[in-house]
């Protein structure tokens, strides 16, 4: 049984629709969370080690931050394909998604939001356009990050253009309109969103 911890509306709540697309058994644990504006506090019965959502636990193992989450879940419960499996020709594509949305979409959407603008972007990390201009090539191309085939890359990407698209941070185009419909036009994310609470 996974246990995932929760706070509505929030990065933890499209691991209730990984959940739901993998059909796994779960429970939601709600927890408190700590608020950029200082409210809220961390809940001691939260294993992530900052306090933050989403974390999960399998038969009282932890795992935490969004990638891994995501990388532990569709290898444990892989009857619905949202994971390509080792050996297959888009586990390679699958894992370098999930760490480009980590290691470089978020960081990307972070400088931009906060208008940090650096022409060479920070080490490790390139500039807020070029990451955006090489995932936004991907989906002119194809309708989904590994081609034809929705994966848990696509919850990640996907809901996260949902929550931003038109402001600061994202612009609005029809392409990205039309992925976020595929994306969030889904039974399981229907259903994530009846259980995601207040």
């Amino acid at each position: 049984m996974i246990t995932l911890y929760h706070h509505p509306k929030t990065r933890s709540s499209r691991f209730i629709f990984l959940l739901e697309e993998l059909q796994a058994p779960y429970q939601i644990k709600t927890v408190t969370v700590r608020r950029g504006d200082g409210s809220g506090a961390v809940d001691p019965a939260n294993p992530h080690p900052h306090g933050k959502v989403p974390a999960i636990c399998d038969d009282g193992v932890p795992v935490f931050e969004s990638s891994a989450i995501a990388l532990y879940l569709t290898d444990k419960f892989p009857k619905n394909g949202l994971g390509p499996l080792v050996g297959d020709a888009k586990r390679g594509p699958y894992l370098s998604w999930l760490a480009y949305y980590c290691g470089v979409l978020e960081p990307a959407w972070t400088m931009r939001f906060l208008k940090i603008d650096l022409p060479g972007g920070f080490p490790g990390w390139p500039p807020a356009d070029d990451a955006m201009a090489f995932t936004f090539k991907t989906l002119e191309k194809q309708p989904y990050v590994l081609g034809d085939t929705f994966s848990a890359a696509d919850i990640l990407i996907g809901t996260t253009f949902a929550m931003f698209m038109g402001g600061p941070t994202l612009p609005k185009t029809p392409m990205l309109e039309a992925y976020v419909k595929r994306v969030i036009e889904r039974p399981a994310y229907r259903r994530a969103m009846a259980k995601d609470g207040d």
